[in-house]
């Protein structure tokens, strides 16, 4: 596909109240509905019984599966201007049942570049502790699992035999070296 030219005008084909769905010249894509973006957190829970991380398992409509990701939320969707920090700390004390006595921030990231728009903020949280079972809100039904960084691997593969889609994310978990860097 060509690059449309600047001057191209972005006409919205339909508008929802999450996504968007544009096009600019022959260029389809979709955004998120008023300037949200996402906030993915990489919990790292360093303990007596050793370096896991905390990952989240849940339903995804699109895919209709049981889908392994890393924690996550919507930035703006609580309050118009909120600082992925605050959403982070939202969504993963929501999802997980945890909070972080410190944070770090990775940088803006982009889920998939060819066909969304949108963006998310990489959020690392250590120094957790467990404060609620956690399993999200409205149904969302959020199965929450502790694993082994040294087993990670084999836990993917496990997930991934049972049928449950793997969040692009939960990639760099796989990839080797990554993890000593924090």
């Amino acid at each position: 596909m060509t690059r449309p030219a600047p001057e191209a005008p972005i006409e919205t084909r339909w508008e929802g109240r999450f996504i968007t769905v544009k096009q600019q010249g022959t260029w389809e894509y979709v955004s998120r509905s008023r300037g949200i973006h996402a906030a993915v957190i990489l919990a790292i829970d360093d303990a007596a019984d050793g370096r896991h991380v905390i990952l989240v398992e849940q339903y995804r409509v699109p895919m209709k599966i049981q889908c392994l990701e890393l924690p996550a939320g919507l930035v703006g969707d609580e309050a118009a201007g909120e600082a992925p920090e605050i959403a982070a700390e939202r969504e993963l004390e929501e999802e997980t049942g945890y909070r972080a006595a410190h944070w770090r921030t990775v940088g803006e990231f982009y889920s998939s570049p060819g066909m969304v728009s949108e963006s998310f903020t990489l959020l690392v949280a250590t120094g957790l502790t467990k404060v609620s079972d956690g399993g999200g809100v409205g149904g969302e039904d959020i199965i929450v699992h502790r694993v082994p960084l040294n087993s990670i691997a084999d836990f993917v593969a496990a997930k991934r035999a049972e049928g449950c889609g793997i969040d692009v994310r939960v990639a760099m978990l796989l990839a080797g070296g990554l993890l000593e860097a924090l």
